[in-house]
């Protein structure tokens, strides 16, 4: 879970380098156009696991609410610090017990409420509201929070069904076609290194997907499952050995209180990060 969280922070930062040159919508169609192409061969490996799904409609929200937290997420790279995005991203298990309240009808455990008024007053400490850093970018990365909440959700409800390798599958076809369909309106064709950024993305995001699921085999997800948390160390570092920044005074006692809330959400049902 750990070489999960480093792979998709890596991945963050090459999306990051390539936000100087070319817009979001071209970012969201390469990491996913590139991660469809190699989990292909993975995907048509697995036997006895048809494509065929009467459950499409579930699929489509999975595949735009993942979308949509991935656009929000891409959106955000380019003009906040790498730690700043990843951990306004990462806040969505603070979502989940919300989203499914309100779409599946579930209570929310007492103790529960207490975790995420925690994992809030942390979120509060990154968005600095009243200051001169809070801004209408990092409530795009909190959105993506609130639309990757929503994709979990969907992928819980299509488990009951749906093998893995037909949700994987079926997201990534969607969001390759979805993201797609934007390139054409925003396209400027990438230097050589920039090509190399994209493509790059897209392999660091497979390795992190496959990792992940990894350890979901080998151990039950409440206890790999706030490893993924490393990932926000992991996007700090690189903050300082490639873009030279530190945290903020507000950013560490923030993401304290985000990772320990987000953790205890995470021990109530396994994820799958962007």
């Amino acid at each position: 879970m750990v070489g999960s969280a480093l792979a998709f922070a890596l991945m963050s930062a090459a999306l990051k380098m390539a936000a100087r040159e070319v817009p979001t919508t071209m970012l969201v169609f390469f990491r996913n156009a590139v991660a469809l192409g190699l989990l292909w061969p993975w995907v048509s490996r697995q036997r006895g696991v048809g494509l065929a799904t009467r459950h499409l409609r579930g699929h489509l929200v999975r595949g735009i609410s993942g979308l949509a937290a991935m656009t929000c997420f891409f959106f955000t790279l380019g003009r906040l610090r790498l730690a700043d995005a990843t951990l306004l991203n990462q806040s969505y298990p603070l979502f989940l017990p919300i989203i499914e309240r309100a779409w599946l009808g579930e209570r929310v455990p007492s103790r529960a409420w207490r975790s995420l008024a925690l994992g809030f007053l942390g979120v509060l400490f990154i968005l600095k509201p009243g200051s001169s850093v809070f801004s209408a970018v990092a409530l795009v990365g909190l959105l993506s929070a609130v639309f990757a909440a929503i994709a979990q959700v969907g992928i819980r409800q299509l488990t009951y069904t749906e093998p893995v390798v037909r949700i994987v599958f079926y997201f990534g076809l969607i969001a390759t076609v979805g993201s797609a369909l934007a390139v054409p309106w925003g396209w400027k064709t990438p230097s050589p290194p920039t090509f190399a950024w994209l493509v790059a993305a897209g392999v660091l995001a497979t390795a992190g997907q496959l990792s992940l699921t990894r350890a979901y085999v080998h151990a039950p997800a409440a206890t790999v499952g706030p490893f993924i948390y490393t990932g926000v160390v992991f996007a700090a570092l690189v903050d300082w050995l490639v873009w030279d920044t530190l945290p903020d005074r507000w950013l560490i006692p923030g993401a304290l209180l985000v990772v320990a809330a987000g953790a205890a959400m995470l021990r109530r049902e396994p994820v799958e990060p962007l």
